[in-house]
């Protein structure tokens, strides 16, 4: 059965052409007996942007899903993107709707035996970066918890010293009479409150308290 190719052709800036791209692809599809249905060209347009800013890429992902071509042809790997992240996105679309791919430059040529194998290969190096892409956010989301877990602690440490430092201790018997004693031997009420480790209030409180 004949296979229904369509060509992605791509260049960066306006004062570029994608016509020796065509050519060289309309040739290699002549050759082996391919029916080119479609050609999606993209002029000046960047192959690190995704498929919302490269319509003509963004159709040609489009026709992949829909299994209306059975082979993409294209220049160079760097025509599909300079996006890892992107490559391996469309590689993986590639294999799920079972069409073939052929790279001009690199000699990808999924219709072969050895082309098939390579093309298992970026399948696995594909996965990997997406585990990788995974682990990633992972680690991020478990990195910006304990940080946030780290905050949580100091903000109250923080909350415990205020109450501890800020508010008067509970006056006991002991404490009050303690307090009584070091001021009745002529200790100043700032002293007490260092010796005790309280407020200058609580010191205020215990001398005015009565038992």
């Amino acid at each position: 059965m004949t296979k229904r190719a369509a060509i992605y052709a791509r260049v960066s800036t306006r004062e570029q052409t994608t016509e020796n791209q065509l050519v060289a692809l309309r040739e290699v599809a002549e050759r082996a007996g391919w029916m080119i249905i479609a050609e999606f060209v993209d002029d000046g347009v960047s192959g690190a942007k995704g498929r919302d800013k490269r319509p003509e890429f963004d159709a040609l992902c489009k026709a992949v899903t829909r299994r209306e071509i059975d082979i993409v042809l294209s220049w160079s790997v760097d025509r599909l993107g300079r996006s890892l992240q992107h490559l391996v996105t469309f590689l993986g679309e590639l294999q799920s709707a079972d069409v073939d791919l052929y790279l001009h430059q690199q000699g990808v040529d999924t219709t072969t035996p050895a082309g098939r194998a390579l093309f298992q290969m970026m399948g696995i190096f594909a996965e990997f970066e997406r585990s990788m892409i995974r682990e990633r956010v992972k680690s991020g989301i478990e990195r910006a918890k304990a940080e946030e877990q780290s905050k949580d602690g100091i903000r109250k440490r923080r909350r415990q010293g205020k109450m501890a430092h800020g508010r008067p201790r509970l006056l006991d018997d002991k404490l009050v009479a303690q307090i009584k004693n070091a001021r009745e031997n002529g200790l100043s009420y700032r002293k007490i409150a260092a010796e005790f480790g309280v407020s200058l209030g609580t010191v205020q409180n215990a001398i005015a308290s009565s038992f």
